[in-house]
């Protein structure tokens, strides 16, 4: 355990326990991914438009921009961290509330597109021409390679690495983890099948359900701020430096 973890006090002054808050973490590794998560997505979307593919593209060209977009928005969020003089509620999980916006938003949008994407873009008809004679070769199941990588994003959820876990239940975690694979594999599906009606419905579900758990995330983590602040026990005063040696040599 390390020193500032063993400090951190977890009984309030009226002998409750205090709410447990995300650890401290440095803003520039965030701010890193921001970048990776800005350009990425952003920069394929407009790739795509910009060849002009068919409407099988749209969805997924949608899920990109919003990763891209939602990167600023935490990226404005983690801004306004502080912990300083004058520092609020607000400013005090600027960086959690950033980390939530960029995991839910960002994150779980890119991951949302990639299997349609790979999927269009190995049956993409402007990307490639089929040689006379030859037949297309379907991919079938192995098209869903690229959305493996949801599994390690929820075991960075669900074994507490992520922001999610502080703000909701462990049920509520494990439902919300469940349904991003599960609304995944269904968009995929219908895209395959050209059910695009039943992919929007699909995508907006997951879009509702992440701005309802990010809003709600954001706000709980200032409510779990200032019922710390409010509680938390005074620090112990420090001991003179005189103090340590107030042992007279013999």
């Amino acid at each position: 355990m390390s020193k500032e973890l063993a400090e951190t006090p977890t009984v309030g002054i009226d002998g409750q326990r205090l709410p447990v808050l995300p650890p401290e973490r440095d803003p520039r590794l965030s701010i890193r991914v921001i970048r990776v998560m800005f350009y990425v997505p952003g920069f394929t979307a407009l790739l795509l438009l910009k060849t002009g593919e068919p409407t099988g593209f749209g969805i997924t060209i949608e899920f990109l921009m919003l990763a891209s977009v939602a990167s600023v928005v935490a990226g404005l969020f983690i801004s306004t961290q502080s912990a300083g003089a004058g520092a609020d509620n607000a400013s005090k999980v600027g960086l959690w509330s950033g980390a939530l916006v960029l995991e839910l938003m960002g994150v779980v949008s890119l991951l949302f597109a990639l299997p349609t994407l790979f999927h269009q873009l190995a049956n993409s008809e402007l990307l490639h021409k089929l040689v006379a004679g030859a037949e297309p070769v379907s991919l079938g199941a192995s098209e869903l390679i690229p959305a493996l990588a949801i599994i390690p994003f929820m075991i960075y959820q669900l074994a507490g690495f992520g922001t999610l876990h502080f703000v909701v239940s462990k049920p509520v975690n494990w439902a919300i983890n469940l349904a991003i694979p599960a609304l995944t594999v269904t968009s995929y599906i219908a895209n395959r099948e050209a059910n695009y009606v039943l992919e929007r419905a699909t995508g907006g579900v997951l879009v509702v359900l992440m701005i309802v758990t990010v809003a709600y995330g954001i706000f709980k983590l200032k409510r779990m701020q200032a019922d710390f602040d409010a509680r938390k026990p005074p620090k112990a005063p420090k001991r003179a430096a005189s103090e340590a040696e107030a042992t007279p040599a013999a």
